[in-house]
């Protein structure tokens, strides 16, 4: 049999989707039994990435992606603040290095978007530091800001996984005023270090009036529903200078790891 009828005779074998390369099927890779795999896949994407440019802790800032740089309100005040905080942050805490092969450290890592995590990206960015950005698919339309490192800006289906790399690194968080979003990653990381499963990070809630006026923490205490030490758990601050020494005197060591 000549090799043209070989080929002939068994085309449908070769076209057929379960004749595709597993890594190079899309319609497998995508299906509900490689769930798990895509969970791997973005766990390790990455994370390959960071440690080739020597990630080796971070600084996460939360806020409003609502927030603009022309805002109403205290909305200019939180932008600039949170600019200011990425800059000097990224100026002293460690995410230029020094030396060739150097790790990072405390580099600036947002969520992404625009509003305030725009605003601390676009603050590593004005000293030429590297920050990074885990942004995430919505059903709206969702960019990744102008800001953030190119080669350390992501992409991910599964906030899960989003929200691991956001910890994980995490040498502290630093929390401007938000929504819903910024809400839910507070309270996680609040309730990872309120269980101990979480490293003791700090964490800075920005504008302390802001803060108390959405969330009645006396409430929550008089009712039973967290302990008073909890409060301890977090701190306030009113602008950048103010965020870095609380981070520093928590126990953040520039060039260096939480201790």
């Amino acid at each position: 049999m000549s090799e043209d009828d070989t080929t002939r005779l068994n085309a449908a074998q070769m076209a057929s989707p379960s004749y595709r390369l597993a890594a190079l099927d899309q319609d497998f890779l995508l299906s509900d039994s490689m769930r798990g795999v895509r969970f791997m896949m973005e766990y390790a994407k990455a994370e390959t990435a960071l440690r080739a440019w020597g990630v080796r802790s971070t600084l996460v800032v939360f806020g409003s992606a609502r927030i603009d740089e022309d805002g109403e309100g205290q909305e200019a005040r939180w932008y600039a603040a949170a600019r200011a905080f990425g800059r000097l942050a990224s100026e002293r805490g460690g995410a230029l290095q020094a030396a060739e092969g150097q790790p990072r450290d405390n580099v600036i890592a947002t969520g992404g978007g625009p509003g305030i995590m725009g605003a601390a990206n676009r603050g590593a960015h004005d000293v030429g530091a590297p920050s990074i950005g885990f942004n995430i698919t919505l059903p709206h339309e969702q960019e990744p800001n102008p800001w953030s490192t190119p080669e350390l800006t992501f992409r991910f289906h599964y906030f899960a996984m989003r929200k691991m790399h956001l910890a994980m690194r995490a040498n502290a968080l630093v929390v401007f005023p938000g929504g819903f979003g910024t809400f839910d990653e507070l309270f996680e990381i609040l309730t990872l270090r309120q269980t101990d499963k979480a490293p003791p990070i700090p964490i800075v809630l920005f504008d302390e009036a802001w803060w108390r006026s959405v969330i009645n923490f006396d409430v929550l205490i008089a009712d039973g529903m967290i302990a008073a030490s909890d409060l301890s758990l977090f701190h306030f601050a009113e602008d950048a200078e103010g965020i870095w020494q609380t981070l520093l005197a928590c126990g953040v060591k520039p060039g260096g790891s939480t201790e």
